[in-house]
């Protein structure tokens, strides 16, 4: 398989050299009060979390792999075109609003709502339905601590994600590249949400996440197929009834609601019962055995007991 580097897109020509210079200078002042990782794409910023107990003692896949091989489709339907293209993508500033079935609904600029000293690093396993598989040390905080501050109310049993529309910098959103109606939007249950696995990323490899990896917010859910994996997320809100998700809206039969991996319920199209992990090979990587749950049964298998798998796919 061919791997493509990501494109390297110097901030000075994101932004006007004078305001380049002097949001580095900040940065630098910032980055050892944990604060300038959260402050947009112009540099990787270091970002620092405290080891989780929750990671793998898996080796990670390499970051270029990680960061040139992606699934982004708002920036086109090639593995490579989120590193090409996703440099167009302004994260500073950036809200996100947390709405429905809460006490206290509110809009959060990021940095108020991801607070530095919650970080975590939580290196897991994560699995694509097409096949492929990584492992990547990600750098975030539970889901369950920002819905917290919103205090779901008792009737919220389900938690809507909305990602960005932005079609003049999102190419993959305007013209013949669109593959999907957007924006986005993805959903899970609550006591899933709530699970301590359940992450909101903001980094990835100690450093800022990467525009073509979901900066500056994305969902990471380790025992699910890696597109519940919401990228951009501008909007989180807490319903009654199970939300619309895009695979799903796109083709119910082979992208259900749970999205659980499970070597025993194949993609219509091909066996979900073995993988090939990125940077083992590429095509000749050898496959090897796929987990259930990811490999994560012992901690989540309870949030299933008495459902069939086979149609609560």
């Amino acid at each position: 398989m061919l791997i493509v580097p990501p494109r390297e897109i110097p901030a000075s020509e994101i932004t006007p050299p004078s305001a380049y210079l002097r949001r580095r200078e900040f940065l630098a002042g910032a980055a050892g009060l944990g604060l300038g990782a959260l402050l947009g794409p112009a540099a990787a910023a270091p970002l620092a979390g405290a080891k989780s107990p929750f990671s793998t003692n898996e080796t990670p896949t390499p970051r270029a792999d990680v960061t040139s091989y992606n699934n982004f489709y708002e920036f086109g339907g090639g593995k490579s075109d989120p590193a090409a293209r996703a440099g167009s993508l302004t994260t500073s500033p950036w809200t996100v609003e947390i709405d429905g079935l809460v006490a206290k609904p509110a809009k959060y600029a990021l940095e108020d709502l991801i607070r530095p000293s919650a970080l975590e690093e939580r290196v897991y396993r994560m699995r694509c339905v097409e096949g492929w598989s990584m492992v990547i040390p990600w750098i975030g905080v539970p889901l369950a601590a920002v819905l917290a501050r919103a205090e779901p109310l008792g009737a919220a049993k389900y938690v809507a994600f909305e990602s960005l529309v932005r079609p003049q910098e999102m190419p993959g959103q305007k013209g013949l590249l669109q593959l999907l109606p957007w924006p986005y939007v993805e959903g899970l249950r609550l006591d899933e949400a709530l699970h301590p696995l359940t992450l909101l990323a903001v980094g990835l490899y100690g450093e800022t996440l990467p525009n073509q990896n979901g900066a500056p917010l994305r969902l990471v859910v380790p025992w699910k197929y890696g597109f519940k994996g919401i990228k951009s997320i501008v909007r989180i809100s807490l319903v009654e009834t199970e939300p619309k998700t895009s695979w799903n809206l796109q083709n119910p039969r082979e992208y259900g609601f749970y999205s659980n991996v499970n070597p025993r319920v194949d993609h219509p199209r091909w066996s979900q019962a073995t993988e090939r992990r990125i940077g083992e090979g590429g095509l000749f990587a050898r496959r090897r055995p796929t987990l259930m749950f990811n490999g994560y049964a012992d901690q989540v298998a309870g949030l299933y007991a008495g459902m069939d798998l086979g149609s609560y796919f």
